[in-house]
């Protein structure tokens, strides 16, 4: 079928995208993509470019975590697509939804029928089949509309995640041979518990007497706060579920997991509610964690229901399945006994940390707080103070994201690109000078675009947080010591404007650069320690 109008299948995905309710793409041209990138330019589409892919797929998470809606990925064959996987890898881990939208060799070479194109890989959608929630290859461009309402529908249908699509070249520059896209629609399907499972849980709660909850990335919403104070329950926040619970609340028992007191604390309840946790490594203090009490977990995630402890399982959206228990437990009089309970927690805490030696890292921590805005969405990348900030950090109204599902290094600076291009005013974004390197090319995406990121680099000479452990284990550490630039002037060359701080100077500096309207680079010379790793075999 001709298309007359010159419309391509490049056409057809931006404005099915569009459709969909698209604002701002992000991504890398390739050869095999340049139909869908032509295409961009006669869309409304806003377009972010990176300079690498996996910076590229970092930006995209950053934004789809703080909009909490569906973000594309655009890029090419092959390489450029196989750079997306550890930033999908990150997203699938923290449920962020991203839509990956990669180009093909033609569909004469899909599957190596005909071979030495350009890029080419037998089953490229192989490297990507254990990571995303949904994979598939689009051979005819009246598929497109229906291909990506589909995965825009799986990409929002919880638990939320990546989704990719590929598109071979010949179909994005052939025609288009469907009208224009004008509506698209798409329904997230709904996990709501089963009655027996909430009468069973609420039965459970009516007759605790020291019911905690543990708040996961999942536990978004009112209806936390709302049962945790019809229940007069303490509340522990994962690193993943930073914000979802008010800090300050007398009953936020805060977040310090890695801490022996508040694993005792979360095994000593005698009810124990995990809600959007699947209580894995870094939530149960490295498997120490051993439960005294029932369990009850809510998960949208089967495979995560019941995969480390047992438990009632819930299979369900938290909000779901939070809302059926507001409705269904028994309110209780507010006599202070759990807001007591959680201070002499807190203090404990406390307590164990003035006993070492941490004013350093407590006195960056303080003027780090000091100096970001309240409601200022901050992304941290695997370093020593971003290990301190799962614990220790208030997020006041902003944000929290950190690359603590995956692991991977490099995430805080392109992720908060893609949070600033969502988020009217500044972003915090916290990288060690191993992570920075990582995404030091992106100083070049800020200055284009006037991202109003201030990034501050903790330069320790190495990877710090490895240092650390392999000092720990083995007496010395090895390959962890590494040459760097210089970032302030590194940061001028691109036409940013840095700052070279001290722990004494750091609020008046930080202050300073929030006040910017652009990208602001602050580097910290200083080595940083973790707290005691103390777990509850030691109690």
């Amino acid at each position: 079928m001709t298309d007359s109008s010159g419309r391509t299948g490049g056409d057809v995905v931006v404005e099915t995208l569009e459709a969909l309710g698209a604002s701002t793409v992000f991504g890398i041209p390739g050869q095999h993509a340049l139909g869908l990138f032509d295409a961009l330019r006669r869309s409304e589409l806003r377009y972010v470019g990176s300079r690498t892919e996996v910076n590229a797929a970092f930006a995209t998470d950053g934004h789809a975590r703080l909009t909490g809606s569906v973000t594309p990925l655009l890029v090419s064959t092959g390489p450029g697509a196989l750079q997306t996987l550890a930033g999908l890898q990150e997203s699938a881990a923290a449920s962020a939804p991203v839509l990956g939208i990669s180009s093909q060799i033609p569909r004469a070479g899909l599957g190596g029928v005909r071979g030495g194109y350009l890029h080419e890989l037998t089953d490229q959608l192989a490297s990507f089949r254990d990571i995303v929630k949904h994979a598939r290859v689009v051979r005819h461009a009246s598929q497109i509309p229906s291909a990506l309402a589909e995965a825009w529908e799986i990409a929002l249908t919880a638990p939320y995640g990546p989704v990719w699509l590929e598109i071979p070249q010949d179909v994005l520059l052939g025609p288009a041979g469907v009208p224009p896209v004008t509506s698209v629609s798409w329904s997230p399907r709904e996990l709501h518990p089963r009655p027996e499972l909430v009468a069973e849980a609420v039965r459970l709660l009516d007759g605790a007497q020291r019911p905690v909850i543990l708040a996961g990335g999942g536990a978004s919403g009112p209806e936390l706060a709302q049962l945790a104070e019809k229940l007069r329950a303490p509340v522990v926040s994962t690193f993943g579920g930073k914000g979802n619970f008010p800090r300050e609340h007398p009953l936020s028992a805060q977040s310090w997991l890695e801490d022996w007191h508040t694993t005792s604390f979360l095994a000593d309840a005698d009810v124990l509610l995990v809600v959007g946790s699947g209580l894995g490594e870094l939530s149960s203090n490295y498997r120490t964690f051993q439960p005294r009490g029932a369990v009850v977990q809510i998960e949208a995630d089967l495979g995560k229901l019941e995969s480390n402890y047992p438990a009632l399982g819930i299979h369900a959206e938290a909000r779901h399945a939070l809302r059926a228990l507001v409705s269904g437990v028994t309110a209780r009089v507010a006599d202070g006994v759990a807001e007591a309970r959680v201070a002499e927690l807190l203090t404990r805490v406390q307590d164990r940390l003035a006993a070492q030696d941490l004013a350093l890292e407590l006195g960056v921590l303080q003027a780090l707080r000091a100096a970001v805005p309240d409601g200022t969405p901050t992304c941290w990348d695997m370093t020593i103070l971003a290990y301190w900030a799962w614990s220790a950090w208030d997020p006041r109204g902003g944000a929290q994201l950190s690359a603590q599902g995956a692991g991977g290094l490099g995430y805080g600076f392109p992720a908060a690109l893609g949070v600033a291009a969502a988020h009217d005013g500044p972003v915090l974004a916290v990288s060690g000078d191993g992570g920075a390197m990582y995404g030091i090319s992106e100083l070049a995406t800020a200055a284009q675009h006037g991202s109003r990121v201030v990034w501050l680099i903790v330069d320790d000479g190495g990877y710090g947080i490895l240092r650390e452990y392999m000092t720990d284990a083995f007496g010395q550490a090895t390959a962890t010591e590494l040459t760097r630039p210089d970032f302030v002037a590194l940061a001028a060359s691109f036409g940013v404007p840095a700052t070279l701080t001290t722990p004494e100077t750091l609020r008046e500096d930080l202050t300073r650069a929030f006040a910017t309207n652009g990208p602001h680079v602050v580097v910290l010379p200083a080595v940083l320690r973790m707290f005691a790793p103390t777990h509850l075999e030691h109690t």
